[in-house]
C-alpha cells in the first residue's frame, strides 16, 4: 500500500484512466494505452510542462494535502472521568459543560484576551473580509498573510517602501469594525514584505500591535512564486524590488519573450537567511518600532532547526510560535511539496513537546505555542491541546474557518435571492431564522445590520467548536484550560502510542492497579 496519492486528483485537476487498476509505487495507471490523451499528471506535464507544479484555479480555491499519513488524530480516543472536578466547585450544579472556562490570552508583556484558544493562520485571498471579521465576532487571533501588498493595485511606494496600502489598510479595518475587547489581528511578513518596509508601515500607519515573521509553512516550505504573463507585469514587479526570473530587464530576454521563446517570467519570493543575531535584532527593532507582540510561523523543518528556531525566540523575547505540520492547507503551493515534504502534525506536536520540556527544565524563557496543520472541529482542538500540554495551548483552524466564511457568504447570497436551500428554511426566511447564532450577536453589538452573512457563519462555526470544546472538558471534570493534560487523550495503536509516548489503555490500567 502507498501513502501516496495516484498521479490523478482533483487539486490539479487530473484523474487516472484507471483509477481502480494503479500501480501504488509510481501512481500511474497499471497499462498505459497507444492512444491514451493523458488525463492525470503525466499528461498534463507533457502539455502545460512546469506549470503543472501547481494546483488548479489556485485564485478561486484552497488547497490541502491528498496523501494519506500514516498517522493523524484518529489514532487517539478522547479520554473521560466520572469523579472530581478541576476548575469548578465540586458539586453538580457546577460542573456543567458551559461553565468550562476556555478564554485565554495572547502575549508575554502585553497580554491579548481571547475569547477561545484559537488563531486562524495566514490568508490573503478568497473570502478574507468575512474571514477577518468573523475573527473579531468571535474573539481569536487571526493573521493576515505575507505579500498582500505584491497584490494592491492602489499600493504607493517610495524607493521601494511602502508608502501607503489600501488594500492592507482595507484587510485590518475588516478585523477592527468589530473588535470588541477580545482577540487580535496579527500581520505576517515574509523576506520580501521585510525588504519593502511592510511592518513598519502597518506599525505606523495602520496601528497593529501583533506582527509575525514567516519562516514557512507546512504546504509550502520555501516562499511564493507564480508565473507573471505579461512583460509590463514582469517590469512592475521587479520596479517593486520583487524577484523576476528570467530577468524581463534584459533586451534579449523582453525580445525572445515577444517572440514567444524562452520560459515565461516568474515571480519568486525570496528565502530567509536569517540567523542568531539577526533575529534577535530584529524581532527588538520591532518592538521598538511598537510592536508589543511579535511572533513567528515556522512550518515542519528539521528537528536541528526547531530547536534553534525556539532557543532563538527564547532569547529575543518572542510572544508566540506557530507550527505548522504537514496536512495543513494552502494558497498556492507546488502540489508535490504539499503532499511529500515536512512531518505530519501528530510527529510535530510531539517533537515540539519534547523541545519545550526539556528547555523548560533548563529553564528557558519559553514562548506561546501555537499547534497548526489539519485541525477543523472540537475534538481536534481538545487532542491538540492535550498532546501537547502544558506547553503548546493555542490551535490554529484555517481551512475549515474560511470554508464557514465562504458558505455563510454564500448562503447569504443565495438568500438575498430567494434561492436559499430547503434544508436551511423556507425561501422567504429572515437572516436571524436561517443564522442560529445571530441572536448570540445581538447581545454583544446590538445592531447587527452591518453584519456580514459570511462573517456571521465564521462566528457561527467557531461558537459550534468552543461549545463542543466545553462539552470535551466537561466530560474529563477539567473545567479550565489549564487543567487539560497528556492523559486526557489515549492511543489506539502501537504506532502512535510509541510517537507521542502516551499511555494506553493498559498502561493506564496497570498504573491504577498498582495504586490500588
Amino acid at each position: 500500500m502507498s501513502y501516496s496519492s495516484p498521479l490523478g486528483s482533483n487539486v490539479t485537476n487530473t484523474k487516472n484512466r484507471t483509477p481502480h487498476d494503479l500501480t501504488d509505487g509510481s501512481g500511474m495507471c497499471s497499462v498505459c494505452t497507444a492512444d491514451c490523451i493523458g488525463p492525470c499528471e503525466i499528461g498534463l506535464s507533457a502539455i502545460i510542462g512546469d506549470e503543472a507544479i501547481y494546483p488548479a484555479a489556485a485564485d478561486i480555491n484552497q488547497f490541502a494535502p491528498t496523501k494519506n499519513y500514516p498517522l493523524d488524530f484518529s489514532h487517539f480516543n478522547i479520554n473521560g472521568r466520572v469523579f472530581g472536578a478541576l476548575g469548578s466547585a465540586d458539586n453538580p450544579d457546577a460542573v456543567t459543560y458551559p461553565k468550562a472556562e476556555i478564554t485565554t490570552t495572547f502575549g508575554k508583556n502585553h497580554k491579548v484576551k481571547l475569547k477561545a484558544p484559537i488563531i486562524l493562520p495566514a490568508m490573503a485571498k478568497l473570502n478574507w473580509k468575512d474571514y477577518y471579521a468573523g475573527a473579531a465576532l468571535s474573539g481569536v487571533l487571526v493573521v493576515i498573510g505575507e505579500a498582500v501588498v505584491s497584490k494592491d493595485k492602489n499600493l504607493k511606494l517610495e524607493n521601494n517602501k511602502v508608502l501607503d496600502s489600501p488594500l492592507l489598510a482595507e484587510m485590518v479595518n475588516a478585523f477592527k469594525k468589530h473588535y470588541n475587547g477580545y482577540g487580535d489581528i496579527i500581520l505576517q511578513a515574509n523576506v520580501d514584505d521585510e525588504n519593502q518596509g511592510v511592518l513598519e508601515y502597518a506599525i505606523d500607519k495602520l496601528d497593529i500591535e501583533s506582527v509575525e515573521l514567516k519562516f514557512g509553512q507546512a504546504a509550502k516550505g520555501i516562499q511564493g512564486m507564480g508565473k507573471v504573463y505579461s512583460l509590463e507585469d514582469a517590469l512592475k514587479f521587479q520596479k517593486m524590488g520583487q524577484l523576476i526570473c528570467p530577468d524581463p530587464s534584459d533586451p534579449k530576454v523582453a525580445e525572445d519573450f515577444k517572440n514567444g521563446v524562452g520560459e515565461v517570467f516568474e515571480k519568486i519570493g525570496r528565502l530567509p537567511l536569517w540567523n542568531e543575531d539577526s533575529l534577535i535584532r530584529r524581532v527588538a527593532e520591532l518592538k521598538a518600532l511598537g510592536a508589543k507582540r511579535v511572533c513567528f510561523k515556522v512550518g515542519p523543518y528539521d528537528p536541528e532547526d526547531l530547536v534553534k528556531i525556539f532557543k532563538i525566540a527564547s532569547q529575543a523575547g518572542v510572544d508566540l510560535i506557530t507550527i505548522d505540520g504537514a496536512s495543513g492547507g494552502t494558497g498556492h503551493s507546488p502540489v508535490k511539496m504539499m503532499n511529500e515534504w515536512g512531518i505530519p502534525t501528530v510527529y510535530l506536536e510531539s517533537l515540539v513537546y519534547k523541545i519545550l520540556k526539556n528547555m523548560d527544565s533548563q529553564n528557558y524563557d519559553l514562548p506561546q505555542v501555537a499547534i497548526a496543520g489539519g485541525f477543523t472541529m472540537e475534538d481536534h482542538v481538545f487532542k491538540g491541546l492535550s498532546l501537547g500540554a502544558p506547553y503548546i495551548n493555542l490551535v490554529g483552524i484555517g481551512r475549515g474557518a474560511m470554508a464557514a466564511a465562504t458558505v455563510g457568504r454564500n448562503i447569504g447570497d443565495l438568500l438575498k435571492q430567494g434561492k436559499l436551500p430547503k434544508k436551511y428554511g423556507n425561501k422567504d426566511a429572515s437572516l436571524e431564522e436561517v443564522f442560529k447564532d445571530l441572536r448570540i450577536l445581538k447581545k454583544s453589538y446590538g445592531d447587527v445590520s452591518d453584519i456580514s452573512p459570511g462573517a456571521i457563519g465564521l462566528f457561527s462555526y467557531i461558537h459550534r467548536v468552543s461549545v463542543g470544546l466545553r462539552q470535551l472538558m466537561a466530560l474529563n471534570r477539567k473545567f479550565s484550560l489549564e487543567y487539560i493534560s497528556r492523559r486526557d487523550i489515549v492511543p489506539l495503536t502501537e504506532w502512535a502510542a510509541k510517537t507521542t509516548g502516551l499511555g494506553t489503555y493498559d498502561d493506564l490500567l496497570h498504573e491504577s492497579l498498582e495504586n490500588l
